[in-house]
Protein backbone atom coordinates (compact mmCIF):
# COMPACT_ATOMS: atom_id res chain seq x y z
CA UNK A 1 0.00 0.00 0.00
CA UNK A 2 2.72 2.48 0.31
CA UNK A 3 3.92 4.74 -2.70
CA UNK A 4 6.83 4.62 -4.76
CA UNK A 5 9.16 7.06 -4.04
CA UNK A 6 12.13 6.95 -6.33
CA UNK A 7 15.70 6.66 -5.74
CA UNK A 8 16.48 10.13 -6.33
CA UNK A 9 14.03 11.22 -3.71
CA UNK A 10 14.17 8.40 -1.28
CA UNK A 11 18.29 8.26 -1.15
CA UNK A 12 20.84 10.52 -1.11
CA UNK A 13 24.28 9.81 -0.59
CA UNK A 14 26.49 10.34 2.57
CA UNK A 15 28.84 12.71 0.07
CA UNK A 16 25.64 15.08 -1.32
CA UNK A 17 24.64 15.03 2.46
CA UNK A 18 27.60 15.35 4.52
CA UNK A 19 30.55 15.26 2.66
CA UNK A 20 33.08 12.94 3.97
CA UNK A 21 33.20 13.77 7.22
CA UNK A 22 32.03 11.70 10.29
CA UNK A 23 28.60 11.18 11.86
CA UNK A 24 28.69 13.69 14.92
CA UNK A 25 26.40 13.38 18.01
CA UNK A 26 24.21 16.31 17.80
CA UNK A 27 20.40 17.34 19.44
CA UNK A 28 17.59 17.44 17.68
CA UNK A 29 14.05 19.19 17.43
CA UNK A 30 10.46 17.99 16.83
CA UNK A 31 10.89 20.14 13.69
CA UNK A 32 14.10 18.21 12.30
CA UNK A 33 12.14 14.81 13.31
CA UNK A 34 9.20 16.10 10.74
CA UNK A 35 11.55 17.53 7.88
CA UNK A 36 13.23 14.43 7.64
CA UNK A 37 10.04 12.73 7.79
CA UNK A 38 8.35 14.49 5.32
CA UNK A 39 11.60 13.91 2.88
CA UNK A 40 11.19 10.07 3.07
CA UNK A 41 7.89 10.40 1.90
CA UNK A 42 9.29 12.44 -1.32
CA UNK A 43 7.98 15.71 -0.03
CA UNK A 44 10.05 19.05 0.62
CA UNK A 45 11.76 18.19 3.73
CA UNK A 46 15.71 18.23 5.30
CA UNK A 47 17.47 15.34 3.36
CA UNK A 48 19.82 14.29 6.53
CA UNK A 49 21.76 11.18 7.05
CA UNK A 50 22.30 10.54 10.66
CA UNK A 51 23.66 7.54 10.70
CA UNK A 52 25.79 8.12 8.00
CA UNK A 53 25.28 4.83 5.88
CA UNK A 54 24.98 6.03 2.28
CA UNK A 55 21.12 6.44 2.26
CA UNK A 56 18.20 8.72 4.15
CA UNK A 57 15.62 6.64 5.15
CA UNK A 58 13.56 5.26 8.26
CA UNK A 59 16.55 4.37 9.76
CA UNK A 60 17.81 7.90 9.69
CA UNK A 61 14.51 8.51 11.55
CA UNK A 62 14.76 5.73 14.17
CA UNK A 63 18.53 7.17 15.21
CA UNK A 64 17.27 10.62 15.29
CA UNK A 65 14.91 9.90 18.06
CA UNK A 66 17.17 8.03 19.79
CA UNK A 67 19.94 11.21 19.92
CA UNK A 68 16.98 12.99 21.81
CA UNK A 69 18.92 13.95 25.11
CA UNK A 70 17.96 12.37 28.16
CA UNK A 71 19.09 14.82 30.84
CA UNK A 72 18.20 12.86 33.64
CA UNK A 73 16.91 16.15 35.41
CA UNK A 74 13.39 16.05 35.66
CA UNK A 75 11.67 19.39 34.52
CA UNK A 76 8.21 20.95 33.85
CA UNK A 77 7.28 21.88 30.22
CA UNK A 78 4.81 23.92 28.46
CA UNK A 79 4.48 22.49 24.83
CA UNK A 80 1.93 24.47 22.51
CA UNK A 81 -0.14 22.00 20.53
CA UNK A 82 0.95 23.65 17.53
CA UNK A 83 2.09 21.93 14.05
CA UNK A 84 5.53 21.83 14.79
CA UNK A 85 5.19 19.88 17.56
CA UNK A 86 1.99 17.78 17.07
CA UNK A 87 0.51 16.15 13.51
CA UNK A 88 -2.49 18.36 12.51
CA UNK A 89 -5.13 15.57 11.08
CA UNK A 90 -8.21 17.45 9.12
CA UNK A 91 -8.47 21.48 9.04
CA UNK A 92 -7.56 22.99 12.30
CA UNK A 93 -7.41 26.37 13.29
CA UNK A 94 -4.04 27.46 15.19
CA UNK A 95 -5.09 31.36 17.08
CA UNK A 96 -3.00 33.90 18.23
CA UNK A 97 -2.68 32.30 21.64
CA UNK A 98 -1.29 28.72 19.85
CA UNK A 99 -4.36 26.97 20.79
CA UNK A 100 -5.20 24.74 17.69
CA UNK A 101 -9.10 24.99 17.39
CA UNK A 102 -10.17 21.26 16.10
CA UNK A 103 -12.76 22.20 13.47
CA UNK A 104 -14.25 19.19 11.34
CA UNK A 105 -15.44 16.21 12.16
CA UNK A 106 -12.50 14.04 12.69
CA UNK A 107 -10.42 17.39 13.22
CA UNK A 108 -7.39 16.09 15.36
CA UNK A 109 -3.83 16.61 16.96
CA UNK A 110 -1.75 13.52 17.55
CA UNK A 111 1.71 13.23 19.19
CA UNK A 112 3.90 11.11 21.00
CA UNK A 113 4.67 12.14 24.42
CA UNK A 114 7.43 10.81 26.82
CA UNK A 115 7.42 11.70 29.85
CA UNK A 116 6.39 11.05 33.73
CA UNK A 117 3.29 12.58 33.65
CA UNK A 118 1.13 14.80 31.17
CA UNK A 119 -1.52 16.84 30.64
CA UNK A 120 -3.05 18.74 28.23
CA UNK A 121 -5.82 22.24 27.92
CA UNK A 122 -8.47 21.62 26.04
CA UNK A 123 -10.69 24.92 25.42
CA UNK A 124 -14.67 25.02 24.64
CA UNK A 125 -15.88 27.98 22.22
CA UNK A 126 -19.36 29.48 22.86
CA UNK A 127 -21.09 26.68 22.17
CA UNK A 128 -20.69 25.43 25.21
CA UNK A 129 -23.46 28.04 25.92
CA UNK A 130 -26.19 25.62 23.89
CA UNK A 131 -28.67 22.96 25.28
CA UNK A 132 -26.50 19.98 25.76
CA UNK A 133 -27.69 18.34 22.83
CA UNK A 134 -25.79 20.76 20.76
CA UNK A 135 -22.62 21.07 22.47
CA UNK A 136 -19.28 19.55 20.43
CA UNK A 137 -18.29 16.47 21.36
CA UNK A 138 -14.65 15.03 21.47
CA UNK A 139 -12.77 12.17 22.86
CA UNK A 140 -8.65 11.94 23.87
CA UNK A 141 -7.26 8.72 23.16
CA UNK A 142 -3.67 7.26 24.85
CA UNK A 143 -2.09 4.41 23.52
CA UNK A 144 -5.25 3.24 21.54
CA UNK A 145 -7.58 3.52 24.51
CA UNK A 146 -9.92 6.34 24.92
CA UNK A 147 -9.88 7.74 28.40
CA UNK A 148 -12.33 10.39 27.90
CA UNK A 149 -15.11 10.89 25.75
CA UNK A 150 -17.48 13.92 26.40
CA UNK A 151 -19.41 17.13 24.96
CA UNK A 152 -17.87 20.08 26.15
CA UNK A 153 -19.58 21.95 28.37
CA UNK A 154 -16.48 24.03 30.14
CA UNK A 155 -14.26 26.97 28.83
CA UNK A 156 -11.31 25.40 30.34
CA UNK A 157 -10.51 22.00 31.26
CA UNK A 158 -7.42 20.20 32.20
CA UNK A 159 -6.89 16.31 30.88
CA UNK A 160 -4.55 14.22 32.99
CA UNK A 161 -3.18 11.97 29.90
CA UNK A 162 -1.62 9.72 32.06
CA UNK A 163 1.23 10.37 35.61
CA UNK A 164 3.65 7.92 37.31
CA UNK A 165 7.38 7.96 38.32
CA UNK A 166 8.67 6.46 35.70
CA UNK A 167 8.98 7.78 32.30
CA UNK A 168 6.70 6.77 29.62
CA UNK A 169 6.64 6.97 26.03
CA UNK A 170 2.63 7.26 24.46
CA UNK A 171 0.63 7.74 21.73
CA UNK A 172 -2.20 10.64 21.96
CA UNK A 173 -4.60 11.55 19.92
CA UNK A 174 -7.11 14.42 20.63
CA UNK A 175 -10.26 14.41 18.20
CA UNK A 176 -13.54 16.52 17.43
CA UNK A 177 -16.11 14.12 17.18
CA UNK A 178 -19.10 16.11 16.32
CA UNK A 179 -19.30 18.25 13.94
CA UNK A 180 -18.31 21.93 12.28
CA UNK A 181 -21.78 22.77 12.66
CA UNK A 182 -22.30 22.61 16.37
CA UNK A 183 -18.71 24.43 17.36
CA UNK A 184 -15.05 23.87 17.83
CA UNK A 185 -13.19 22.27 20.18
CA UNK A 186 -9.39 23.48 21.16
CA UNK A 187 -6.48 22.16 22.34
CA UNK A 188 -3.82 24.06 24.50
CA UNK A 189 -0.28 23.83 26.22
CA UNK A 190 0.78 20.22 26.91
CA UNK A 191 2.05 20.00 30.31
CA UNK A 192 5.16 17.44 30.63
CA UNK A 193 7.19 16.55 33.82
CA UNK A 194 9.88 14.69 31.76
CA UNK A 195 14.23 14.26 31.51
CA UNK A 196 13.84 14.54 27.78
CA UNK A 197 14.89 17.72 25.75
CA UNK A 198 12.12 16.71 23.35
CA UNK A 199 9.11 15.24 25.23
CA UNK A 200 6.27 15.77 22.84
CA UNK A 201 7.03 15.31 18.73
CA UNK A 202 4.43 14.98 16.42
CA UNK A 203 3.51 11.16 15.09
CA UNK A 204 5.07 10.69 10.97
CA UNK A 205 2.55 11.40 8.27
CA UNK A 206 1.43 8.49 6.70
CA UNK A 207 1.37 7.66 3.17
CA UNK A 208 -1.61 7.80 1.94
CA UNK A 209 -4.27 10.83 2.19
CA UNK A 210 -7.50 10.37 1.75
CA UNK A 211 -10.05 13.96 1.59
CA UNK A 212 -13.73 13.42 2.51
CA UNK A 213 -16.18 15.76 0.97
CA UNK A 214 -19.70 15.12 2.14
CA UNK A 215 -22.60 15.86 4.44
CA UNK A 216 -24.55 14.17 7.72
CA UNK A 217 -23.39 11.07 6.59
CA UNK A 218 -19.81 11.79 6.35
CA UNK A 219 -20.48 13.31 9.68
CA UNK A 220 -21.94 10.40 11.12
CA UNK A 221 -24.77 11.70 12.28
CA UNK A 222 -26.62 10.16 14.57
CA UNK A 223 -24.68 7.22 14.14
CA UNK A 224 -25.22 6.06 18.03
CA UNK A 225 -28.75 6.93 17.87
CA UNK A 226 -31.19 4.01 19.28
CA UNK A 227 -33.31 4.29 16.69
CA UNK A 228 -34.64 5.91 13.72
CA UNK A 229 -37.59 7.99 15.88
CA UNK A 230 -34.64 9.48 18.16
CA UNK A 231 -33.55 12.95 17.10
CA UNK A 232 -30.24 14.13 16.66
CA UNK A 233 -28.23 15.50 19.15
CA UNK A 234 -24.11 15.16 19.33
CA UNK A 235 -23.85 12.95 22.09
CA UNK A 236 -24.62 10.20 19.37
CA UNK A 237 -22.63 11.76 16.49
CA UNK A 238 -19.07 10.12 16.02
CA UNK A 239 -17.06 10.53 13.22
CA UNK A 240 -14.85 7.74 14.58
CA UNK A 241 -18.06 5.72 13.76
CA UNK A 242 -17.84 7.21 10.06
CA UNK A 243 -17.21 5.08 6.34
CA UNK A 244 -14.72 8.36 6.53
CA UNK A 245 -12.84 7.22 9.33
CA UNK A 246 -13.25 3.18 9.27
CA UNK A 247 -11.90 3.50 5.89
CA UNK A 248 -8.78 5.75 6.60
CA UNK A 249 -8.53 3.11 9.56
CA UNK A 250 -8.38 0.20 7.08
CA UNK A 251 -6.20 1.76 4.56
CA UNK A 252 -3.50 3.05 6.81
CA UNK A 253 -4.46 6.69 6.07
CA UNK A 254 -3.98 10.15 7.15
CA UNK A 255 -7.60 11.44 6.68
CA UNK A 256 -9.27 15.38 6.22
CA UNK A 257 -12.77 16.02 6.26
CA UNK A 258 -15.06 18.81 4.90
CA UNK A 259 -18.65 17.30 5.70
CA UNK A 260 -21.77 19.90 6.75
CA UNK A 261 -25.45 18.15 8.08
CA UNK A 262 -28.00 19.27 5.25
CA UNK A 263 -25.93 20.66 2.73
CA UNK A 264 -25.48 19.99 -0.46
CA UNK A 265 -24.05 20.97 -4.08
CA UNK A 266 -27.42 22.80 -5.68
CA UNK A 267 -29.07 23.30 -2.86
CA UNK A 268 -29.36 22.11 1.36
CA UNK A 269 -32.14 20.28 2.85
CA UNK A 270 -35.71 22.13 1.56
CA UNK A 271 -38.82 20.78 3.83
CA UNK A 272 -41.01 22.24 0.96
CA UNK A 273 -39.20 21.82 -2.45
CA UNK A 274 -37.52 25.21 -2.28
CA UNK A 275 -34.08 26.02 -3.09
CA UNK A 276 -31.82 26.14 -0.54
CA UNK A 277 -28.88 28.13 -1.14
CA UNK A 278 -27.49 28.56 2.65
CA UNK A 279 -26.29 25.21 2.81
CA UNK A 280 -24.04 24.52 -0.08
CA UNK A 281 -20.36 23.12 0.40
CA UNK A 282 -18.95 24.43 -2.86
CA UNK A 283 -18.90 27.80 -1.31
CA UNK A 284 -17.00 26.57 1.73
CA UNK A 285 -14.69 23.77 0.29
CA UNK A 286 -11.99 26.45 0.08
CA UNK A 287 -12.19 27.44 3.98
CA UNK A 288 -10.97 26.04 7.17
CA UNK A 289 -14.60 26.37 8.30
CA UNK A 290 -18.27 28.20 7.72
CA UNK A 291 -17.92 30.15 10.83
CA UNK A 292 -16.13 32.77 11.70
CA UNK A 293 -13.25 33.26 12.74
CA UNK A 294 -12.43 29.95 11.32
CA UNK A 295 -13.64 30.55 7.63
CA UNK A 296 -10.01 31.32 6.30
CA UNK A 297 -8.81 30.15 3.64
CA UNK A 298 -7.30 26.56 3.69
CA UNK A 299 -3.91 26.40 2.05
CA UNK A 300 -4.20 22.69 0.39
CA UNK A 301 -0.34 22.30 1.03
CA UNK A 302 -0.46 18.95 1.52
CA UNK A 303 -2.61 17.32 -1.54
CA UNK A 304 -4.60 14.32 -1.20
CA UNK A 305 -4.30 11.04 -2.71
CA UNK A 306 -8.00 10.43 -2.93
CA UNK A 307 -10.81 12.86 -2.46
CA UNK A 308 -13.89 11.21 -2.00
CA UNK A 309 -17.52 13.55 -2.59
CA UNK A 310 -20.44 12.15 -0.63
CA UNK A 311 -23.12 15.12 -1.69
CA UNK A 312 -26.55 14.61 -3.25
CA UNK A 313 -29.07 13.40 -0.46
CA UNK A 314 -29.87 16.62 0.62
CA UNK A 315 -30.03 18.29 -2.99
CA UNK A 316 -32.73 15.28 -3.99
CA UNK A 317 -35.10 17.11 -1.64
CA UNK A 318 -35.05 19.95 -3.77
CA UNK A 319 -33.70 18.58 -7.32
CA UNK A 320 -36.88 15.46 -7.04
CA UNK A 321 -40.08 18.21 -7.20
CA UNK A 322 -38.84 19.29 -10.68
CA UNK A 323 -36.47 16.45 -11.61
CA UNK A 324 -36.58 17.02 -15.60
CA UNK A 325 -35.51 20.83 -14.89
CA UNK A 326 -33.33 20.81 -11.84
CA UNK A 327 -31.19 17.52 -12.49
CA UNK A 328 -29.36 19.68 -15.11
CA UNK A 329 -29.08 22.07 -12.65
CA UNK A 330 -27.52 19.75 -10.18
CA UNK A 331 -25.48 17.91 -12.83
CA UNK A 332 -24.31 21.40 -14.05
CA UNK A 333 -23.03 22.58 -10.06
CA UNK A 334 -21.31 19.24 -9.61
CA UNK A 335 -19.31 19.56 -12.64
CA UNK A 336 -18.62 23.01 -11.62
CA UNK A 337 -17.16 21.83 -8.61
CA UNK A 338 -15.14 19.01 -9.43
CA UNK A 339 -13.40 21.69 -11.54
CA UNK A 340 -12.84 23.45 -8.84
CA UNK A 341 -11.78 20.35 -6.95
CA UNK A 342 -9.61 19.53 -9.62
CA UNK A 343 -7.80 23.06 -10.25
CA UNK A 344 -6.70 22.83 -6.21
CA UNK A 345 -5.48 19.09 -6.21
CA UNK A 346 -4.98 18.01 -9.92
CA UNK A 347 -2.72 15.20 -8.87
CA UNK A 348 -5.82 13.50 -6.90
CA UNK A 349 -8.29 10.72 -7.30
CA UNK A 350 -11.53 11.37 -7.13
CA UNK A 351 -14.13 9.33 -6.33
CA UNK A 352 -17.97 10.14 -6.28
CA UNK A 353 -20.66 8.29 -4.66
CA UNK A 354 -24.54 8.92 -3.09
CA UNK A 355 -27.36 6.61 -2.11
CA UNK A 356 -26.75 5.22 1.50
CA UNK A 357 -30.07 6.92 2.40
CA UNK A 358 -32.09 6.27 -0.44
CA UNK A 359 -32.45 9.31 -3.42
CA UNK A 360 -30.87 6.65 -6.37
CA UNK A 361 -32.32 9.26 -9.00
CA UNK A 362 -29.56 11.25 -8.04
CA UNK A 363 -26.89 8.78 -9.10
CA UNK A 364 -27.15 9.35 -13.32
CA UNK A 365 -26.58 12.94 -12.69
CA UNK A 366 -22.95 11.98 -10.89
CA UNK A 367 -22.66 9.56 -13.69
CA UNK A 368 -23.28 12.93 -16.21
CA UNK A 369 -21.06 15.19 -14.18
CA UNK A 370 -17.76 12.61 -14.19
CA UNK A 371 -17.98 12.14 -17.89
CA UNK A 372 -18.51 15.83 -18.40
CA UNK A 373 -15.63 16.19 -16.07
CA UNK A 374 -13.19 13.62 -18.17
CA UNK A 375 -13.74 15.62 -21.12
CA UNK A 376 -13.54 18.84 -20.17
CA UNK A 377 -10.72 18.31 -18.27
CA UNK A 378 -8.89 15.16 -19.97
CA UNK A 379 -8.81 13.34 -16.83
CA UNK A 380 -9.24 9.51 -16.45
CA UNK A 381 -8.35 9.75 -12.39
CA UNK A 382 -11.82 9.85 -11.57
CA UNK A 383 -15.40 7.36 -10.92
CA UNK A 384 -18.46 7.25 -9.53
CA UNK A 385 -20.42 3.95 -7.38
CA UNK A 386 -23.55 4.04 -6.19
CA UNK A 387 -23.60 3.14 -2.46
CA UNK A 388 -26.15 0.68 -1.04
CA UNK A 389 -29.18 1.55 0.20
CA UNK A 390 -28.84 0.82 4.15
CA UNK A 391 -30.98 -2.34 5.07
CA UNK A 392 -33.77 -2.07 7.23
CA UNK A 393 -32.64 -5.30 8.86
CA UNK A 394 -29.33 -3.61 10.45
CA UNK A 395 -31.46 -0.76 12.10
CA UNK A 396 -31.10 3.21 11.88
CA UNK A 397 -29.46 5.31 13.81
CA UNK A 398 -31.20 9.13 14.90
CA UNK A 399 -33.24 10.89 11.97
CA UNK A 400 -33.16 7.58 10.08
CA UNK A 401 -29.30 8.42 9.56
CA UNK A 402 -26.66 5.24 8.95
CA UNK A 403 -26.28 3.34 12.10
CA UNK A 404 -22.35 1.71 12.80
CA UNK A 405 -23.39 -1.44 10.64
CA UNK A 406 -24.34 0.58 7.73
CA UNK A 407 -21.29 2.71 8.01
CA UNK A 408 -18.82 -0.18 8.80
CA UNK A 409 -20.40 -2.00 5.54
CA UNK A 410 -19.85 1.42 3.34
CA UNK A 411 -16.68 1.56 4.41
CA UNK A 412 -15.80 -1.75 3.30
CA UNK A 413 -16.81 -0.76 0.12
CA UNK A 414 -14.98 2.33 -0.12
CA UNK A 415 -11.83 0.90 1.06
CA UNK A 416 -11.97 -1.52 -2.38
CA UNK A 417 -12.89 1.07 -4.44
CA UNK A 418 -9.80 3.21 -3.50
CA UNK A 419 -8.00 -0.05 -4.27
CA UNK A 420 -8.95 -0.56 -7.24
CA UNK A 421 -8.51 3.57 -8.06
CA UNK A 422 -4.65 3.66 -6.97
CA UNK A 423 -3.78 0.01 -8.50
CA UNK A 424 -3.96 -1.35 -4.59
CA UNK A 425 -4.59 -5.00 -4.30
CA UNK A 426 -7.42 -5.24 -2.25
CA UNK A 427 -8.15 -7.88 0.71
CA UNK A 428 -12.13 -7.67 -0.01
CA UNK A 429 -12.43 -8.21 3.54
CA UNK A 430 -16.02 -7.17 4.93
CA UNK A 431 -17.28 -6.65 1.11
CA UNK A 432 -20.41 -8.56 0.59
CA UNK A 433 -19.63 -10.27 -2.73
CA UNK A 434 -23.15 -11.27 -3.53
CA UNK A 435 -24.54 -7.50 -2.74
CA UNK A 436 -24.73 -6.94 -6.75
CA UNK A 437 -25.45 -10.22 -7.85
CA UNK A 438 -27.78 -11.14 -10.67
CA UNK A 439 -30.81 -13.04 -9.96
CA UNK A 440 -32.69 -15.55 -12.37
CA UNK A 441 -34.54 -18.99 -12.83
CA UNK A 442 -34.02 -21.73 -15.25
CA UNK A 443 -37.06 -23.79 -15.37
CA UNK A 444 -37.78 -27.34 -17.48
CA UNK A 445 -39.79 -26.92 -20.03
CA UNK A 446 -43.47 -28.84 -18.28
CA UNK A 447 -42.94 -26.18 -15.71
CA UNK A 448 -45.12 -23.49 -14.53
CA UNK A 449 -44.00 -20.86 -12.37
CA UNK A 450 -43.46 -17.31 -11.86
CA UNK A 451 -41.04 -14.95 -10.25
CA UNK A 452 -40.40 -11.40 -9.08
CA UNK A 453 -37.16 -9.74 -7.63
CA UNK A 454 -37.87 -6.67 -5.43
CA UNK A 455 -35.13 -3.75 -5.60
CA UNK A 456 -36.13 -2.33 -2.33
CA UNK A 457 -35.19 -5.14 -0.28
CA UNK A 458 -33.20 -7.37 -2.14
CA UNK A 459 -35.50 -10.35 -1.90
CA UNK A 460 -36.41 -12.73 -4.66
CA UNK A 461 -40.00 -14.72 -4.83
CA UNK A 462 -40.91 -18.02 -7.13
CA UNK A 463 -44.42 -19.33 -6.73
CA UNK A 464 -44.63 -22.54 -8.62
CA UNK A 465 -48.28 -24.12 -10.26
CA UNK A 466 -46.93 -27.01 -11.87
CA UNK A 467 -43.23 -28.05 -10.22
CA UNK A 468 -42.58 -30.09 -12.85
CA UNK A 469 -40.61 -34.05 -12.93
CA UNK A 470 -37.91 -33.47 -9.48
CA UNK A 471 -36.29 -31.08 -7.62
CA UNK A 472 -34.07 -29.98 -9.91
CA UNK A 473 -37.36 -28.68 -12.68
CA UNK A 474 -36.98 -24.96 -10.68
CA UNK A 475 -33.72 -23.94 -10.01
CA UNK A 476 -33.43 -19.91 -8.57
CA UNK A 477 -29.50 -19.12 -9.79
CA UNK A 478 -27.64 -16.11 -7.91
CA UNK A 479 -24.78 -15.25 -10.81
CA UNK A 480 -21.57 -12.96 -10.18
CA UNK A 481 -20.17 -13.68 -6.99
CA UNK A 482 -15.92 -13.26 -6.95
CA UNK A 483 -14.24 -15.57 -4.76
CA UNK A 484 -10.44 -15.73 -4.21
CA UNK A 485 -8.33 -18.82 -3.67
CA UNK A 486 -7.94 -19.79 0.00
CA UNK A 487 -10.66 -17.11 0.82
CA UNK A 488 -13.34 -17.44 4.00
CA UNK A 489 -16.13 -16.42 3.77
CA UNK A 490 -19.77 -15.89 5.98
CA UNK A 491 -22.50 -17.37 3.57
CA UNK A 492 -25.88 -16.37 4.88
CA UNK A 493 -29.61 -15.88 3.51
CA UNK A 494 -33.16 -16.35 4.97
CA UNK A 495 -35.87 -18.25 2.95
CA UNK A 496 -39.26 -17.78 3.86
CA UNK A 497 -41.28 -21.61 2.40
CA UNK A 498 -43.68 -24.51 3.40
CA UNK A 499 -42.74 -26.34 7.19
CA UNK A 500 -40.70 -29.28 5.93
CA UNK A 501 -39.77 -28.28 2.05
CA UNK A 502 -36.80 -29.42 1.37
CA UNK A 503 -34.35 -26.84 -1.07
CA UNK A 504 -30.83 -27.69 -1.91
CA UNK A 505 -28.47 -25.91 -2.57
CA UNK A 506 -24.85 -25.14 -3.30
CA UNK A 507 -22.11 -22.79 -4.65
CA UNK A 508 -21.37 -23.73 -8.05
CA UNK A 509 -18.30 -22.42 -9.81
CA UNK A 510 -18.44 -20.75 -13.38
CA UNK A 511 -17.07 -23.85 -15.30
CA UNK A 512 -19.73 -25.75 -13.11
CA UNK A 513 -17.79 -27.28 -10.32
CA UNK A 514 -19.81 -27.58 -7.15
CA UNK A 515 -17.62 -26.11 -4.25
CA UNK A 516 -20.35 -26.65 -1.58
CA UNK A 517 -23.70 -27.87 -1.09
CA UNK A 518 -25.81 -28.47 1.72
CA UNK A 519 -29.72 -28.55 2.34
CA UNK A 520 -32.31 -25.78 3.41
CA UNK A 521 -35.46 -27.15 5.41
CA UNK A 522 -38.68 -24.72 6.06
CA UNK A 523 -39.81 -24.04 9.02
CA UNK A 524 -43.44 -22.33 7.84
CA UNK A 525 -41.85 -18.85 8.23
CA UNK A 526 -39.00 -16.76 7.84
CA UNK A 527 -35.89 -19.07 8.45
CA UNK A 528 -32.12 -18.17 7.69
CA UNK A 529 -29.14 -20.25 7.38
CA UNK A 530 -25.64 -19.11 7.76
CA UNK A 531 -22.19 -21.18 7.40
CA UNK A 532 -18.64 -20.67 6.49
CA UNK A 533 -16.75 -21.18 2.95
CA UNK A 534 -13.12 -21.75 2.17
CA UNK A 535 -12.94 -20.90 -1.35
CA UNK A 536 -10.68 -23.55 -3.31
CA UNK A 537 -9.80 -21.34 -6.27
CA UNK A 538 -10.18 -17.83 -7.60
CA UNK A 539 -13.33 -17.44 -9.41
CA UNK A 540 -14.49 -14.03 -11.15
CA UNK A 541 -17.95 -15.35 -11.40
CA UNK A 542 -19.20 -18.17 -9.36
CA UNK A 543 -22.90 -18.62 -8.27
CA UNK A 544 -25.56 -19.73 -5.65
CA UNK A 545 -28.03 -22.19 -6.56
CA UNK A 546 -30.96 -23.35 -5.24
CA UNK A 547 -33.64 -25.96 -6.30
CA UNK A 548 -36.94 -26.11 -5.68
CA UNK A 549 -38.60 -28.12 -8.34
CA UNK A 550 -41.06 -31.11 -8.15
CA UNK A 551 -43.58 -29.62 -5.88
CA UNK A 552 -46.71 -27.62 -6.85
CA UNK A 553 -48.32 -24.34 -4.94
CA UNK A 554 -44.97 -23.84 -3.63
CA UNK A 555 -44.17 -20.59 -2.14
CA UNK A 556 -40.66 -19.65 -1.74
CA UNK A 557 -39.07 -16.60 -0.67
CA UNK A 558 -35.38 -15.84 -0.75
CA UNK A 559 -33.79 -12.36 1.47
CA UNK A 560 -30.50 -11.12 2.45
CA UNK A 561 -28.20 -13.54 0.27
CA UNK A 562 -24.79 -12.81 1.46
CA UNK A 563 -21.63 -13.99 0.48
CA UNK A 564 -19.32 -11.54 3.01
CA UNK A 565 -15.36 -12.16 2.87
CA UNK A 566 -14.00 -12.43 6.48
CA UNK A 567 -10.52 -13.93 6.00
Amino acid sequence: MKKIISGAAAVVTAVTIAGNTAYAVKNYTAKDLKGLNDYILGKSGTAEDVNNDGAVDVFDMIEMRKSFSDSGELSESLIPATEENVKFMGRNYCDDNDVTWLVQSGSAVEFNVSAQSAEVTIYGDDNINNDEKYRPRYAVIVDGEIILDEVMSEKEKTVELFSGKENRTAEVKIIHLSEANNGTVGVGNIKVNSTSSIPVSPLPEKDLLIEFVGDSITCAYGVEGASAYENFKTSTENFMKSYAYLTAQKLNADYSAVSYSGHGIVSGYSQDGSINTESLVPPVYDKIGKIKPYDVEWNFKRKPDVIVINLGTNDDTYVSKDFEKRSQEYTDAYTDFLGDIFSKSPDSYIICTVGTMGCQEMYPCIEDAVKNFKEKYNSDKIMCYESAVQNMNDGLGSDWHPNAITQQNSAYVLSDKICQALGIESDQIGLDLAADAAYSLEKADNVNVSDYFSDYDKSYHITTVNGGDDIGSIKAHVKGIELKKGGEYDLSFTIDTSEGQEIPFSIVGSDGTVYAENVFVGTGGKSSFSDKFTAPVNDSSAELVFCMGGADNLRVSLYDVKMVKVK
